[in-house]
């Protein structure tokens, strides 16, 4: 059998072939890293005590406070009854933040004029799903939130 040899202009083109494809490499890498986000692990949450009171809430004019839990926000607010409820302050149509309307007796988002009862529960605009609920816990003042168990 009759080895091939390979020319010069061959091996030319092979090296310079493999140089373009790493010169693209290099050029397209770097953009896909830059647009695909890091995949960051969430600290696993069971309980999370809030850095204010009920008496905090209260003073606030709209009787409502934020927090964070983990990567989503929360909401936690005062009922015209008193009873302190705590939800996602995220939207469900299209992940725009919430506030609490006591002169209307809802949750309400700015996007798209959604609206939510003091449950999270849907009632009018866009929003194709209620609000998630956390759990409230109160010990001598100090308030505690944590993700409301599904059954």
């Amino acid at each position: 059998m009759a080895k091939k040899k390979t020319s010069r202009r061959g091996f030319l083109e092979f090296i310079l072939g493999g140089s373009a494809v790493a010169t693209l490499g290099s050029i397209v890498y770097p953009i896909v890293k830059y647009i695909t986000p890091p995949k960051v692990a969430e600290a696993k949450l069971s309980q999370l005590k809030l850095s204010f009171t009920r008496e905090d809430i209260a003073a606030e004019p709209k009787k409502a406070k934020y927090f964070k839990y983990g990567r989503e926000l929360g909401i936690i607010f005062i009922t015209e009854d008193g009873e302190m409820k705590a939800l996602s302050a995220t939207c469900t149509h299209l992940d725009c933040t919430v506030q609490h309307r006591p002169d209307l007796g809802i949750i309400w988002c700015a996007c798209h004029n959604g609206r939510y009862d003091h449950d999270g529960k849907n009632i009018s605009g866009p929003p194709p799903r209620p609000l998630f609920q956390f759990d409230i816990n109160e010990v001598d003042g100090t308030i505690f939130v944590s993700k409301k168990e599904v059954s």
